[in-house]
């Protein structure tokens, strides 16, 4: 498979607009957690620019716990089957907890992250947000209960996305047409 190139991407959603919606969805997030504590679980490595970002405009006190899942191998299609490379989480017991992924396609992760946090804890309140929702490629019945943009079938890469680890740190985000 060929290698792209930055040259090879078209631009989906520019830095500001990205920023502009997450400041919208932490003024959301602002007024349901209002004086309450917060786990923010982050999924690696997609979701961390969008955490970072969202959680600079969040208000409440809040934790950030990390874990490592992974459904995709090389190239640009899901695998279906979700690694769990690591995910430990501290106790979750009676806590506030919001899961951040940066996308939610199959919905293959996003339910079994769910059903792994709701079987191995009594979480006070357990949702899922997720900058981008691919809701044509969805496989699960799952939704997540925030997503900031809604997104079509295309390869996307930047602001946490990438090809075989390359391009996460590009403030935008860009499609490859395959």
């Amino acid at each position: 498979m060929k290698m792209i190139t930055e040259g090879d991407l078209k631009l989906l959603i520019d830095k500001d607009k990205l920023q502009e919606e997450i400041k919208k969805l932490a003024d959301i997030l602002n007024k349901e957690y209002q004086n309450q504590e917060l786990y923010l679980i982050c999924v690696l490595k997609g979701a961390v620019m969008f955490m970072t970002d969202l959680s600079k405009s969040l208000k409440m006190p809040l934790k950030m716990e990390f874990i490592r899942l992974s459904s995709y191998g090389s190239g640009f299609t899901s695998t279906g089957k979700v690694n769990a490379v690591d995910i430990s989480l501290p106790d979750l017991n009676d806590k506030n907890v919001l899961i951040i992924e940066d996308i939610i396609d199959t919905g293959h992760t996003a339910k079994f992250l769910m059903d792994f946090i709701k079987h191995n804890f009594k979480t006070k309140s357990l949702k899922f947000c997720s900058l981008l929702d691919k809701k044509v490629k969805r496989e699960v019945d799952i939704d997540p209960d925030y997503h900031v943009f809604e997104v079509d079938d295309k390869f996307l890469v930047g602001y946490g996305l990438d090809y075989d680890g390359y391009y996460r740190n590009l403030p935008y985000i860009g499609y490859v047409e395959t």
